[in-house]
């Protein structure tokens, strides 16, 4: 809207409305004029929109240097192994000692989580809701620096101000969002956690949004001018527009909306931002070019990143690999791949695998459990069936004219599907420490949760074999619900126990058998099986026909191997279940606590711990990790060593 010169008004801090006549159409609308007159507000804001992106980057390099730091730390600690330093994993100097002290409290404070059991709210973790506040309080200082500005543009320089933040907040959000994720590889940390940034960043931006509108509103109102400017103002229904887009995509992002049909989400969720990108172009004139930079900037990194990433996936693609489907007990497949294309992935990296046949377009995440160094080099998954594409993977290892009888090594036979085409989108994540450059490991999984965790495992009884690790004790805890279910990696579980056995690693597996559907929350009641004394069924007992029945505890020796602990199973079962060396059953689920500070009592360095699993036993380890590191006062002087932790959660 031009501002009539001929009028003497003009917008500044000067600007009043004392003594004019607002039933006088003309002097309304030259005040009107005036009020939108930005020329001095734009100056000053884009001044703002700067600052905040010189603060995020900021943060960014700060978080970074943190990250690589620690790297090199794990590296030092590989070579300080390989040279038989004693006590590798354990401060060495003043400097590292001091590193290790401010990185236990900044853990005790941020590995805390609150959960609500059996309910569709998820709280983000403490150190997350700090960044989150952190972030908030950054925008809202932003929002009213130097905000006391004079005269009738008052409302109208805050409006302005909010509307530069949120439009300097559109770039960030997408940068959150990428697979393939710039501020991801300069901070170690893998998409899917960012997401949650991602998401509030987001809501923060309809905040401002909001301020953006409610208050030029307010300051149109106050001065009488309200229905003239939406009456010649084409700002108006397009800036409403824009704003209802955007909540939309923050209110379909929720948790309920976002996994009620995640394929549905997916597609309408970049429908709806093709929209929100053309109604802000329709919204910002198009002489604001120093405002509109940003957006442009924002689709410049979302068509970055969709191009990178259809170009791995062609090329990853371009000779399709073919999916054995094999079914387990407990509605559970094991799809094997042999990509032709993919040879190198970290230990506890996911990819989006895709059957066309049991789903065309549909692409379904799922944590590779073997390593380049195991299964032939192939890809190796489990996946449990709910609905949708899980589902009929399991129908079609269940049904398929084309099923086969394979003799395993252990002289089980189980029932495998035909072979599928497969399309493979990644690998992504696996944005862990490395595990083998710990004193202490000790990995925790529930269910198919053993996917992320058997995958570190398996590297670290590779890497034992060529070289000398800091690894000297490693514990590896599976939840599951019924006895069979251990037969899903029992091959595996048993040549790695082995391996770390071999190096002088003392190593164990503990099963916790619950009868449950979900092995998530957390219990005191730990009853050795064959559950004597007990009330209902035993957890341990029963496989299938077969009365398998554990005993442990049982001490077995011989004259190649030191004492382990193992397991003892009747013969009308020995055809349905492996022995693992050095393992224990248990009927119930684990008390964590007690378990950590046994492991932390005899640990000469750091400890690792690594968790996947459903949302109960995620936060119960992180409570129980914060809450021990917090008792023993780990690197502050008490000579306990610090604790590492990291979690994966089945809730993406």
């Amino acid at each position: 809207m031009d501002m009539d010169m001929d009028s003497g008004m003009s917008g500044g801090p000067d600007l009043t409305d004392e003594g004019l006549n607002m039933s006088n159409s003309t002097v309304a609308s030259n005040f009107l004029d005036a009020l939108l007159d930005d020329t001095t507000l734009q100056q000053t804001d884009y001044a703002i929109a700067r600052a905040f992106w010189y603060g995020i980057v900021i943060v960014i390099v700060l978080v970074g240097v943190a990250h690589w730091t620690q790297w090199a730390l794990l590296k030092l600690r590989l070579r300080a192994a390989a040279a038989n330093r004693a006590r590798p994993a354990s401060p060495s100097n003043p400097v590292t000692s001091a590193l290790a002290g401010c990185t236990s409290v900044f853990r005790e404070i941020s590995y805390h989580q609150l959960t609500f059991t059996n309910s569709w709210l998820r709280i983000p973790t403490i150190g997350s809701i700090v960044l989150i506040l952190g972030y908030f309080g950054y925008i809202i200082g932003l929002q009213f620096y130097e905000w006391d500005y004079p005269g009738a543009q008052y409302w109208q320089a805050q409006s302005i101000r909010a509307g530069w933040l949120t439009i300097a907040q559109f770039p960030l959000v997408l940068l959150l969002a990428g697979k393939r994720n710039l501020i991801g590889y300069a901070v170690g940390m893998s998409y899917e956690r960012l997401q949650i940034l991602h998401r509030w960043v987001a809501r923060v931006m309809l905040l401002t949004a909001t301020i953006h509108g409610a208050v030029q509103t307010y300051g149109w109102h106050k001065y009488g001018v309200m229905k003239l400017e939406f009456d010649t103002d084409s700002c108006i229904p397009t800036g409403f527009a824009t704003w209802m887009i955007l909540v939309w995509l923050v209110l379909s992002a929720t948790a309920p909306i976002r996994n009620w049909r995640y394929e549905i989400f997916v597609a309408q969720h970049i429908i709806t931002f093709i929209g929100l990108v053309v109604a802000i172009f329709y919204h910002l004139p198009s002489t604001a070019l120093s405002s509109r930079i940003y957006a442009w900037i924002g689709v410049g990194i979302f068509i970055l990143d969709r191009l990178l990433r259809t170009v791995i996936f062609t090329y990853v693609n371009a000779k399709p690999a073919k999916a054995t489907i094999t079914e387990l007990p407990g509605d559970v497949t094991k799809i094997r791949i042999a990509s032709p294309r993919i040879k190198k992935w970290s230990p506890g990296q996911h990819v989006f695998l895709s059957i066309p046949k049991l789903g065309l377009g549909q692409s379904h995440p799922a944590t590779i459990l073997s390593t380049p160094s195991s299964h032939n080099n192939d890809l190796v998954f489990l996946l449990r069936a709910h609905r949708g594409f899980t589902r009929r993977l399991l129908d079609s290892a269940q049904s398929s004219s084309a099923n086969l009888l394979e003799k395993t090594e252990d002289a089980r036979t189980v029932q495998i599907a035909g072979q599928h085409l497969s399309l493979i989108g990644g690998p992504y994540g696996g944005s862990q420490s490395d595990f083998a450059a710990f004193d202490t490991v000790l990995l925790i999984s529930g269910s198919t949760g053993i996917t992320f965790t058997l995958s570190i495992l398996l590297d670290i009884a590779h890497r034992v074999k060529t070289q000398k690790l800091p690894v000297r004790r490693l514990v590896f805890v599976w939840v599951v619900r019924t006895v069979s279910c251990t037969e899903w990696v029992a091959d595996e579980l048993q040549q790695a126990m082995e391996s770390l056995t071999n190096a002088g690693i003392e190593a164990d597996v503990r099963y916790f058998v619950t009868c449950d559907a979900e092995p998530s929350e957390p219990s005191e009641k730990k009853i050795g099986c064959p559950c004597k004394n007990t009330e209902g069924p035993c957890c341990c007992s029963g496989l299938g026909s077969s009365s398998l029945q554990v005993l442990p505890d049982t001490i077995v020796k011989s004259d190649d191997t030191k004492d382990v602990i193992s397991t003892s199973i009747p013969q009308d079962a020995s055809e349905t279940s492996v022995p693992i060396p050095a393992s224990t059953f248990t009927s119930g689920r684990p008390t964590l606590k007690p378990l950590l500070w046994e492991l932390l009592d005899h640990a000469r360095g750091e400890t690792g711990v690594a968790v996947c699993g459903p949302l109960g036993l995620v936060s119960n380890v992180r409570n129980t990790v914060a809450t021990v590191s917090e008792e023993r006062g780990s690197n502050k002087g008490t000579g306990a060593e610090g604790v590492y932790l990291h979690a994966e959660s089945f809730a993406w």
